[in-house]
């Protein structure tokens, strides 16, 4: 017979998107001159979880959706994961603006993310 508690921690962690990490890295171009931008550095699974939403009105009526999300990541996948980074899920950007390691267990991380739509 199959322990509740094991099997409830196997349903909660399920990984549904894969991420990609993008970290800014320094290049040198043919005139010697160093650029900044942004490259993949790593790929993982993870989940990825609506949180808050709000629109904002700008200027010449453009709307402005402002979405944080939680994305859950294995610890040994993100541990080198930094607040400067961004990730890249279906297209879409993820902006870092805190990463958590619950009850320091190192078993899973969140990453709280701010997805701006205009």
């Amino acid at each position: 017979m199959i322990d509740r508690k094991k099997a409830a921690e196997k349903v909660r962690w399920t990984p549904n998107v894969r991420v990609d990490v993008y970290a800014k890295g320094n290049k040198t171009n043919e005139l010697m001159e160093t650029k900044h931008e942004f490259t993949k550095v790593d790929s993982m699974w993870a989940k990825v979880i609506p949180q808050t939403g709000k629109l904002q009105n700008q200027q010449t009526e453009t709307v402005l959706a402002n979405v944080s999300h939680k994305v859950e990541v294995r610890y040994q996948a993100g541990k080198n994961i930094t607040r400067e980074m961004y990730l890249m899920c279906r297209g879409e950007r993820f902006d870092i603006k805190y990463i958590l390691n619950p009850y320091m267990k190192n078993e899973f991380l969140e990453i709280f993310c701010q997805q701006i739509i205009k």
